[in-house]
């Protein structure tokens, strides 16, 4: 039983696609329970309004309330966003289910802002499927077409720009992905009854013009203690830095106009998730942007459906992160300099990487003056100009050939990728073995089901060196094999 006295709602129960259980969602949402937020929507028919489970508005009557999966779902029927609890603020879910996962990879990569660049082909294309299964297996996920779901998708990030930042309409409407400011004028009318300009009026006065700032909402319990630990022991010169609670670090995103935007973005604690503060100059990308920083942070993460998987390795860390990448390449030659030496011997490697080859960039913050230099940038070197740097020649190689894969389009190091075929095509590059590709899925992927079978923290860990038996043992925390590693990491810390 919860604490009000409601029956404590099995997690499964709530939402399956396109079956939905009205008496679950309602007890869920009477009970206002934080931890079905994001997984259903609430449509209020005397309203034609839709909101959070969440929601701090006074509750509708049982006959008047309608659930769905998505909010795209709600809106497809004629509902529009509930202005008090903002379902754009809603966090989303991991890509766990296998079953489910082609249809949530491409809702993530929706998000990311790729259907704006190249439409639903675009999408099926980095999914490597048709058109046509892409559209079967997304309504059966969310009861929408792919096309509607986008269409919400933007609506919502104009709608959150509009909120909470000062952005000029003409540039929100570019930043959200519409083509035209008539379309999104019209557009935005239509669904949601109101002008863009009304909701100006409501936008923070005191909010900078030289950062956007944002609150990105994750499941709680969730360890933000120990996440930027792990990210100071990292921190690479030049590139980011942690000040006690806060980090900072420079970024290169490609907009959807195919250029790639550079600034600066700060990340700092926040109530049931972060805040983050986002340079001017990203604007371009701000979806990007926003879905690097989730990841980064694993804020998708269905923390109780982890430590119900993990068992008791999870029982003392509630909340315990996986942490993500904010650039996938970067991550990649990071694990590779990191290959059976120290964290701090490779921090130390990467930092004389960024010395020689990273563009300096002006920023607000001290000591965060370089870009991590790009794929592109790298490899248009040698390996032996790696090597110079004091890093050993096969790990310099290694670099420049998964630089020149990346640069030539052949890899691609993102969330939603085949993860197969990425391992297959990591381990054909020179110098990457198992434990290096499934460290690169570990972050670069955000796989949650990687595991560096060869790692020697793990061993230690669980103090047992043969190969074939880690591999047996951790069977045993299938799906979730990524977040093992992580507490079993954070256990030799403690």
């Amino acid at each position: 039983m919860s604490e009000n006295g409601e029956p404590r709602l099995a997690v499964c129960v709530i939402v399956r696609a396109m079956q939905i259980d009205p008496e679950s969602c309602f007890r869920a949402t009477r009970a206002r329970d934080a931890r079905f937020d994001g997984r259903f929507f609430v449509g209020i028919t005397s309203t034609r309004v839709y909101c959070r489970p969440v929601c701090g508005a006074r509750p509708a009557r049982r006959e008047h309330q309608r659930y769905f999966a998505s909010a795209a779902a709600a809106e497809q029927s004629g509902f529009r966003p509930c202005l008090l609890c903002r379902p754009e603020l809603a966090p989303g879910l991991a890509l766990v289910d296998a079953s489910r996962q082609l249809a949530r990879a491409a809702a993530s990569l929706i998000d990311d802002g790729l259907a704006n660049e190249g439409g639903m082909d675009a999408v099926a294309r980095r999914l490597c499927v048709t058109d046509r299964h892409l559209r079967r297996v997304f309504e059966a996920e969310y009861g929408v077409t792919p096309v509607a779901y986008a269409q919400t998708a933007r609506l919502l990030l104009a709608k959150r720009l509009l909120t909470d930042t000062r952005m000029p309409v003409t540039d929100v409407a570019l930043a959200a992905g519409f083509g035209s400011v008539r379309r999104f004028n019209s557009l935005f009318a239509s669904r949601y009854r109101l002008q863009p300009t009304s909701l100006r009026r409501t936008a923070p006065r005191a909010s900078s013009v030289d950062f956007h700032r944002f609150v990105l909402a994750t499941r709680a319990p969730f360890d933000y203690r120990r996440l930027i630990d792990f990210f100071a022991a990292r921190a690479l010169p030049a590139v980011e830095r942690v000040d006690g609670q806060r980090l900072r670090r420079t970024l290169a995103v490609a907009a959807s106009d195919g250029r790639t935007n550079s600034g600066w973005i700060e990340i700092r604690p926040a109530p049931r998730g972060i805040e983050v503060r986002i340079d001017a100059r990203l604007a371009p990308a701000l979806p990007r942007v926003l879905s690097a920083c989730k990841q980064a942070f694993d804020l998708d993460c269905q923390p109780d459906a982890v430590a119900l998987g993990l068992g008791d390795l999870a029982a003392s860390r509630p909340g315990l992160r996986l942490p993500g990448s904010f650039d996938g390449f970067e991550t990649a030659v990071r694990t590779i300099l990191g290959q059976q030496i120290s964290v701090k011997a490779a921090r130390t490697l990467a930092g004389r990487l960024v010395e020689r080859f990273g563009p300096p960039i002006e920023t607000p913050h001290a000591g965060v003056t370089h870009l991590f230099p790009s794929a592109a940038q790298l490899a248009a070197h040698a390996p032996g100009d790696i090597a110079s740097l004091g890093i050993i020649a096969a790990r310099a190689r290694a670099i420049v050939a998964l630089a020149v894969a990346v640069a030539e389009g052949r890899l691609l190091l993102a969330p939603s990728v085949d993860v197969e075929r990425t391992l297959s095509l990591l381990q054909e590059l020179p110098g990457i073995g198992p434990w290096t590709a499934q460290a690169i899925a570990m972050r670069a992927l955000h796989w949650p089901d990687a595991f560096p079978t060869g790692d020697v923290g793990i061993a230690q860990a669980l103090r047992e060196r043969r190969p074939a038996q880690l591999a047996r043992i951790a069977e045993a925390w299938r799906p979730w094999r990524a977040y093992a590693v992580m507490h079993l990491w954070t256990s030799l810390e403690e």
